[in-house]
C-alpha cells in the first residue's frame, strides 16, 4: 500500500466528510476568532497572540482522575492561508510545556476539519516527531470525538511513526456525552459548533437512516444535469456526443493551461467553488474556469464528475477482474488489462480512452508536474472503479491503482497506436508506428487537439502487439 494511495483516499474520506455535515445542515466553516469571552484573559502580549487568538487550544478542567486537560478544537482552525502551521506547533509545545511536568489528557473535536483548513499530511508527521518522549510520556489519555473514516485512513498512514504503547492511549467517542464517564464535562470548553453538531448527530441516529454516501441528482433530472446521471443521459441530451461536456471542457482547459503545474489532481480546491461550478454545470450555465484563477478547480470537478457517476467509468462489472491484475504476471499485464477493456460498453470504452489519453499526456510532462503515471494512478484509480456494495477496502487499493497506472504508462499499447494518435489529437504517424511501451502518447507539438481529430477512438483491433 503506497503512501500516496492512502493520501488520496484520506482526501476523498474527508471531502465525505464534508458532504456529510452539508447533509446534516451543518456547514464545516472553521471560525476565524473564538465566540466572545472564550478566553478574557488573553492579550495581545502573549508570545503566540497570532495563533492563541484563535481558541484551538484551551486548557481547562480535569479528568476524574485529577489530570489537567487540554482541548483541541478543529473548527477553531481558520483556512490554511490564514494560520501558520508552524506557529500553531510551537504554541502547541509552548502551551504543553506548562503542564508536561505532570500528567495530562487531551481531548480532540475533530469535528470542523475541512479541505480548507487541514494542515498537510508532512506537517502533522514532523508534529509527531517534534513532541519527545517528555511529552508522551506525560499524556495519559488522548480521547478524539466525533471520529470519521479520514481517520481511519490517517490511522493507517501513521501506523509505522505510532509506537503501540501511545496507541493503547487513544480512545474515540461517538458523542459527547461519552466523555462524561472520563473527565468533568460541566469544566470543558466545547464550542458551540461541536454541541449542533452533537446533537444533530444524535437526531439522525434516532431514527432516521444515515444519508447516503452518493446522493442522487432529483428524480427526473434536469435536461441539463451534468452530475450524477449516467453516460447514455448525457448522451442522449448532448446530441448524440460521446464525450460528457463537463470532461471535454475541464480536458480541454487542462491541457492547455494546466499540464505544467506541480500537483496537478492532488493539491486540494475549494469545496464551495466546487459546489458552485457544479451547480452552474447542471443548471446548463457557462463556466470559464479563468475566472476562477485557479488551474485546481477544473482538475476538482473533473475526479467529482467521475467519482458522481450512477456506475463507475471501468463499471461494477469489471471490479472483480481488476483486482485480479496483480497475479497476472509481469510481462503479460498490459495484454490482461486490454482483455478486461473488450469487456466494457462501447461507450465506456470511448470515455475511458479520452480520459486515459489526457492522463498519459500528464504524466509526459512529470519533470514539471511531479505526476508520473503512478501519482496519477493513485489519484484517480479510486474514481474510476468501485464495489457495486460497500467502498474500496484498504488490500483492492494496491490492484485498482496497478491497473489505472498500466493504462496510463502503457496507453499506446493498452488503446492501440491508432487509437492513441486520435485522441491525442494531432499527434505524429512515426511516434505511433514505432511499437514502444508509449507509442502514440504525444509528441511534443500533439498536445492540443486539433479541429480535425476525431472526437472519439475505435476500439483496439483484436490482435494486439506483444506488450513489453
Amino acid at each position: 500500500m503506497s503512501r500516496l494511495a492512502l493520501e488520496e483516499l484520506a482526501d476523498i474520506e474527508l471531502q465525505r466528510d464534508e458532504e456529510a455535515a452539508a447533509a446534516l445542515g451543518t456547514a464545516r466553516r472553521p471560525s476565524v476568532a473564538p465566540a466572545a469571552g472564550q478566553d478574557p484573559t488573553l492579550s495581545t502580549n502573549h508570545p503566540f497572540y497570532d495563533v492563541a487568538r484563535h481558541g484551538i487550544l484551551q486548557v481547562a478542567g480535569e479528568d476524574l482522575l485529577g489530570r489537567r486537560v487540554v482541548t483541541f478544537s478543529c473548527c477553531r482552525m481558520p483556512p490554511s492561508h490564514e494560520l501558520n502551521h508552524r506557529r500553531l506547533l510551537e504554541y502547541l509545545k509552548y502551551t504543553l510545556d506548562q503542564y508536561v511536568e505532570s500528567d495530562y489528557t487531551v481531548v480532540y473535536f475533530h469535528y470542523g476539519l475541512s479541505s480548507q483548513n487541514k494542515p498537510s499530511l508532512g506537517w502533522l508527521q514532523s508534529a509527531y516527531k517534534e513532541f519527545d518522549r517528555k511529552y508522551k510520556k506525560s499524556l495519559k489519555a488522548l480521547y478524539v470525538v466525533h471520529p470519521t473514516n479520514f481517520l481511519k485512513v490517517l490511522r493507517t498512514l501513521f501506523k509505522p511513526l505510532i509506537s503501540h504503547k501511545f496507541g493503547k492511549k487513544v480512545t474515540y467517542f461517538n458523542y459527547l456525552s461519552e466523555l462524561r464517564e472520563h473527565l468533568k464535562y460541566d469544566q470543558l470548553i466545547v464550542p458551540p459548533e461541536v454541541l449542533r453538531y452533537d446533537e444533530e448527530l444524535r437526531q439522525l441516529h434516532r431514527g432516521r437512516p444515515p444519508p447516503p454516501a452518493r446522493t442522487p441528482p432529483p428524480r427526473p433530472p434536469l435536461p441539463t444535469q451534468q452530475f450524477g446521471v449516467s453516460l447514455q443521459y448525457l448522451k442522449d441530451k448532448n446530441q448524440g456526443e460521446l464525450i460528457p461536456p463537463v470532461l471535454r471542457a475541464t480536458v480541454t482547459h487542462l491541457r492547455q493551461k494546466g499540464l505544467r503545474t506541480e500537483g496537478l489532481f492532488r493539491r486540494s480546491a475549494s469545496v464551495q467553488t466546487v459546489r458552485e461550478v457544479q451547480r452552474l454545470y447542471n443548471q446548463g450555465k457557462p463556466v470559464d474556469f479563468d475566472d476562477y484563477g485557479d488551474i485546481h478547480i477544473p482538475a476538482a470537478i473533473l475526479k467529482t464528475f467521475l467519482r458522481e457517476l450512477p456506475q463507475p467509468l471501468l463499471t461494477f462489472e469489471a471490479y472483480e477482474q481488476i483486482l485480479g491484475i496483480t497475479s497476472v504476471e509481469s510481462s503479460l499485464r498490459v495484454t490482461r488489462c486490454r482483455q478486461i477493456l473488450q469487456s466494457l460498453p462501447e461507450h465506456n470504452y470511448a470515455v475511458l480512452s479520452y480520459l486515459i489519453g489526457f492522463l498519459h499526456e500528464v504524466s509526459q510532462e512529470s519533470i514539471f508536474n511531479k505526476m508520473n503515471s503512478s501519482r496519477l494512478a493513485c489519484v484517480f484509480g479510486l474514481n474510476l472503479i468501485w464495489p457495486s456494495q460497500g467502498a474500496s477496502s484498504f488490500s483492492a487499493l494496491v490492484p485498482l491503482n496497478l491497473f489505472t497506472e498500466l493504462l496510463i504508462e502503457y496507453y499506446g499499447q493498452v488503446f492501440s497506436a491508432r487509437e492513441a494518435r486520435g485522441a491525442l489529437g494531432a499527434g505524429s504517424a512515426e511516434a505511433g508506428e514505432r511499437g514502444g511501451p508509449l507509442a502514440g502518447g504525444c509528441a511534443g507539438d500533439g498536445r492540443a487537439a486539433g479541429p480535425t481529430a476525431p472526437a472519439v477512438p475505435p476500439r483496439p483491433l483484436t490482435e494486439a502487439r506483444r506488450p513489453l
